[in-house]
């Protein structure tokens, strides 16, 4: 059996290799948005009983769950004890400012921060019309050439 050459990937010697944007780039030129439309539109098989169109629809729509559900037995237990794991989750934050008030000075600052942030991506980033509205769904002619370059 003939040993391969090996080839040096870290200095960047694989330049056959296709990348995620390439293959990203062609899903989108590829599929319309009437398109997309014709495939989400298994709502109708959804409402008729279609077991795979609700669990396509579910994993976008809702997502899959972070985590496990809780047992029976916890949620008892809990509901016994007056105790609920989202109210505690929720309050963790203000009932910790109060507790340990020198560990969160900052805090509005850092809400400042994210707000600028905020904006400057809602000024940068082109308004894209969904399906409902599909004028422009495709980003401006000027916006593309600086992204190819």
């Amino acid at each position: 059996m003939a040993k391969r050459k090996q080839q040096n990937l870290i200095k960047g010697n694989a330049s056959h290799r296709r990348t995620e944007g390439d293959y990203m780039s062609t899903l989108l030129d590829t599929v319309t948005l009437d398109d997309w439309q014709d495939v989400v539109s298994t709502l109708a098989a959804a409402k008729q009983g279609d077991a795979q169109a609700r669990a396509w629809l579910a994993q976008y729509l809702v997502g899959k769950p972070a985590g496990k559900a809780p047992t029976p037995l916890t949620v008892v237990v809990q509901q016994l004890n007056g105790d609920n794991p989202l109210v505690n989750r929720l309050s963790k934050t203000v009932i910790d400012q109060h507790k340990y008030p020198s560990l969160h000075e900052d805090d509005a600052w850092e809400d400042q921060i994210k707000a600028i942030i905020a904006a400057e991506l809602a000024e940068k980033i082109p308004e894209i019309k969904t399906i409902v509205s599909p004028e422009p769904a495709r980003l401006s002619a000027d916006l593309e050439g600086n992204q190819s370059s």
